[in-house]
């Protein structure tokens, strides 16, 4: 059984379809009656006016034909030759639309010239041409709004090219009846000028209903080269530039028909989960459905290598050098200053005179090779791995805490020269660091006991206290 979500939205699509194939029948059996009506007045009251109407009517029928065809197609699901569906078709409607009523206006326009320059007056004022050209009104104003409500509720080209020739139809009657109605008065008042009036009036709409049909076919073409709204990419990228997306590397939008395709490129850590990759693209197609909702959206995940994963490379491939392991990485900046901190692992069979020096030696490496350390701060300890992400800090100081800090050695009785002392204040909490120079030849074991003893008893003392960086040197350093 198929999830609910599917369901409904199969039950949605299945609707819209038949309400665009029902308003598309409509107007085609409406153009069908207003041919044969006018058809039938232009005969019994032998009006060119109603004859010229009853062709507009003709190009209507073959235009409305290829609106339904074009419906009808463009609402079949996608298929293996078809992969994004049939929704074009419906642009290629347009466009056939758009060039009939070209034709017509330009037909409209030519006549409309060739009147005032014979000076005749080829339209015929009678009660049938006034009551036909009523209802053909009437029917056009009923059936442009059905067609332009559905046009704009499905996104559908075809039925607004269909709307469009309905309310341009109402424009082009309106015409004809002020032209009987001037006919009607030239034939009264015996003022022959007026019977002009109608060809003026004919040729000002058709150039009205050129520039909306060319709109509409700037449109059309757009679509079909796969034209999407100005600002709608920039929307989207800002709209996926979620937390741990380290970059939004291609954003591709095309539209069939009232559906939306959607392309996404995201670069995400490589050292991230699948099921984090898979939350990521997650939020990232229900972002793009809130800016285009029903969208298709495929998201690829590039893998990249992120700034603190190559800094931690980089730092532990210099600690191999001078045999010291690399952990507890982190940067501060503070004050537009970078302040690297970092644990070294030392081997328990090194006196704290030699790993004070391998440490001097990889501080130096690690200003050489990586620039824009404004500041390196190490601790000596036994082996372990952690990074911390970069934050934003402030000199913090404290007199209080400072004096605790150097009565530490009274306090725990040992001897121990305490100086350097620096305080970064983080969101956090306190990160607190201070040297602390020992006898050369203490055991690497020894200082660190003694530096967690040291910490400990902070610990205690300070609250918020986030960090501790006790960096443990020989007294004659």
């Amino acid at each position: 059984m198929l999830p609910e979500k599917h369901i409904s939205m199969d039950t949605h699509e299945i609707g819209s379809n038949r309400e665009k194939n029902r308003a598309a029948l409509s107007s085609l059996l409406a153009i069908i009656f207003l041919l044969l009506l006018k058809a039938t007045a232009a005969i019994l009251t032998g009006s060119l006016g109603l004859m010229a109407e009853a062709a507009h009517s003709l190009m209507d029928l073959v235009a409305a034909g290829v609106t339904y065809l074009a419906v009808k197609i463009s609402s079949r699901p996608a298929d293996r030759s078809h992969t994004y569906g049939h929704g074009k078709f419906e642009n290629l409607s347009a466009l056939a639309e758009v060039t009939l009523l070209l034709v017509a206006c330009a037909s409209i326009f030519y006549e409309a010239i060739q009147r005032l320059i014979s000076n005749s007056a080829q339209i015929k004022s009678s009660i049938w041409s006034f009551l036909v050209m009523a209802i053909a009104i009437a029917i056009n104003i009923t059936l442009a709004r059905l067609l332009k409500r559905v046009a704009k509720k499905y996104n559908s080209q075809a039925l607004e090219a269909e709307a469009l020739d309905f309310f341009n139809d109402i424009w082009s009657s309106s015409v004809v009846i002020l032209g009987l109605a001037f006919v009607f008065a030239a034939e009264k008042f015996n003022l022959p000028w007026l019977a002009k009036a109608d060809s003026v009036a004919g040729m000002v709409i058709a150039i009205i209903i050129a520039y909306s049909v060319l709109r509409l076919g700037r449109r059309a073409v757009g679509e079909l080269l796969d034209e999407v709204p100005e600002n709608l990419q920039d929307e989207i990228t800002r709209a996926v530039a979620l937390p741990g997306v380290e970059e939004v590397r291609q954003v591709r939008v095309r539209r069939s028909g009232a559906q939306y395709f959607v392309d996404l490129t995201l670069a995400i850590s490589r050292s991230e989960s699948s099921e984090h990759d898979h939350q990521i693209t997650d939020q990232a197609e229900k972002a793009v459905q809130g800016i285009l909702p029903d969208a298709s959206v495929l998201v690829h995940v590039d893998p990249v290598q992120t700034d603190d994963e190559q800094l931690a490379e980089t730092l532990h491939t210099l600690g191999e050098r001078f045999g010291l392991g690399v952990h507890h990485i982190h940067v501060s900046e503070v004050d537009g200053r970078k302040i690297l901190t970092l644990h070294l692992d030392i081997g328990d069979e090194l006196q704290l005179e030699e790993a004070h020096t391998r440490a001097s030696a990889l501080e130096k490496a690690i200003s050489e090779t990586i620039p824009g350390i404004d500041q390196i701060l190490t601790h000596l300890e036994p082996i372990q791995r952690q990074v911390s992400s970069s934050s934003e800090a402030v000199f913090y100081h404290d007199d209080k805490i400072e004096r605790l800090v150097l009565e530490l050695p009274q306090l725990m009785g040992i001897q121990c020269d305490i100086h350097e002392i620096s305080m970064l204040k983080e969101k956090d909490g306190l990160n607190l660091s201070f040297h602390c120079s020992l006898r050369g030849e203490t055991s690497i074991n020894h200082a660190h006991e003694l530096s967690e003893q040291m910490e400990a008893a902070l610990r205690e003392k300070i609250p918020n206290l986030e960090n501790v960086l006790i960096h443990m040197e020989p007294l004659d350093q």
